[in-house]
């Protein structure tokens, strides 16, 4: 439990407190008083100042704001500036939430880590399935796919999840020594239990390696990881709206939850897990909904559209106030849900 703890609130932390300083710098950047930095959401625990910001710890743990000067006739306020200058204000926080996963991969990738290495047997072909009309049969060993060594099942797994709709080529040793490349698509939709393409896979003869990345290796494959990551969210939403794949949404509690189980497994699956709660906090914020900096950015293209005439600031905080009402209340939702099935399990 206590591990559980302190790695959540360790890695929370830090995915919040970069959001957060994204907008801290771009907004001293360009121009604009920070009046407060806040670590969670009010009621506050307590504050202090330095200079013309206070920093505060605040009771409820779901997030974090940095409050600015929003005068529009007081040029240190965020309203009096450009749009472009508050469109990079309302991006910044998401855009370094995207580039802290390649720092972190990276690392990841330089840490030695452990990696199950074997010969992948196809023990069963589905029939009907794009693995039965490709030619694949049972006993078949799965050497590459796209020309990517494939060492065990996971790594199948995830070049058949990236690769939804698409054709993939598979090089196969079959059980007489001969080699063959098939083609197929993995499938968006396949019946429950079948999986894309529609075979089991077993990871045979193996032993587990330690491998670990130069720096001047890890940052291209931390960016190729990066990409496939928003490759794979792309797929999921795809997946959602299709219905092939369920609806599960964890709260903070699950996020402790699963923080915990990742720690457990060392420091290497500790940062790619931050890193892809980073990279998957970018994405959401930039969502064009109110509260959100997706939302915000909203309202400035709606003013560049309008020829520059403003929605009454009014009008656009009542609605942002809203948002974020509704957003904590799906929060607290979320983690209630989460308390139950915890108990439950």
């Amino acid at each position: 439990m206590l591990l559980t703890i302190v790695s959540f609130l360790i890695i929370f932390s830090i995915v919040v407190i970069s959001h957060e300083l994204g907008h801290f710098f771009s907004a001293k950047a360009i121009g604009v008083k920070v009046e407060e930095f806040g670590f969670g959401y009010p009621p506050k625990i307590f504050g202090r100042k330095f200079g013309q910001t206070e920093y505060s710890l605040n009771w409820l743990p779901l997030g974090g704001f940095v409050k600015v000067e929003d005068d529009p006739v007081n040029n240190k306020g965020l309203s009096s500036k450009s749009a472009g200058k508050r469109l990079l204000f309302f991006s910044a926080g998401a855009l370094v939430n995207a580039v802290l996963p390649i720092i972190l991969f990276a690392f990841a990738l330089m840490v030695p880590h452990d990696v199950l290495v074997g010969r992948v047997n196809v023990e069963e072909v589905v029939p009907d399935s794009p693995a039965a009309l490709a030619g694949l049969v049972a006993g078949d060993t799965i050497l590459s796919v796209n020309g990517t060594e494939i060492r065990n099942t996971s790594e199948f797994s995830r070049i058949s999840q990236l690769n939804l709709g698409q054709t993939i080529e598979i090089t196969v040793l079959h059980a007489d020594q001969t080699q063959s490349t098939v083609s197929l698509s993995p499938r968006w939709q396949p019946p429950a239990g079948e999986g894309p393409v529609g075979i089991s896979l077993q990871t045979l003869d193996y032993q587990i390696i330690s491998e670990s990345e130069s720096v001047l290796d890890s940052i291209p494959l931390s960016i190729q990881q990066n990409f496939e990551t928003l490759v794979l969210f792309k797929n999921s939403i795809l997946g959602l709206i299709m219905g092939s794949v369920p609806f599960d949404v964890v709260g903070p509690v699950g996020l402790a939850q699963m923080t915990g189980d990742v720690a457990r497994a060392g420091i290497g699956p500790l940062l790619e897990f931050t890193a892809f709660l980073s990279l998957n906090l970018a994405i959401i914020n930039l969502l064009p909904l109110p509260a959100l900096d997706g939302g915000r950015i909203l309202f400035v293209f709606i003013e560049w559209i309008r020829g520059g005439r403003r929605i009454s600031p009014r009008v656009e905080n009542f609605i942002h106030m809203t948002g974020f009402f509704l957003l904590i209340g799906l929060m607290l939702a979320v983690t209630f849900q989460d308390i139950i099935r915890i108990a439950q399990g």
